[in-house]
């Protein structure tokens, strides 16, 4: 069982710094309130297209590591409560 316990804290160690630089990689988001307020170009091909840019990438991969770090500090939460 402590083989498992190492294993999982090496791939949580590597989610999670993972996770910071994909974070720290990322530019800001400007538009903030004032561009839900305005509005903007929402049918341009850069709109449609978005999650094909470098940027789309960066975002989803962001979701996914987000995801897999909530994941597995549940999964470590279990095996330590054993």
């Amino acid at each position: 069982m402590e083989i498992v316990k190492n294993i999982l804290i090496g791939i949580y160690v590597v989610i999670c710094l993972a996770l910071i630089v994909l974070v720290m990689k990322q530019s800001k988001d400007d538009a903030g309130a004032s561009g839900a307020v305005v509005g903007g170009a929402q049918n341009s091909f850069y709109e449609k297209n978005k999650g094909r840019t470098k940027e789309g990438k960066m975002k989803r991969g962001t979701i996914i590591l987000g995801v897999s770090f909530i994941i597995f500090t549940i999964i470590l939460a279990i095996v330590y409560a054993m």
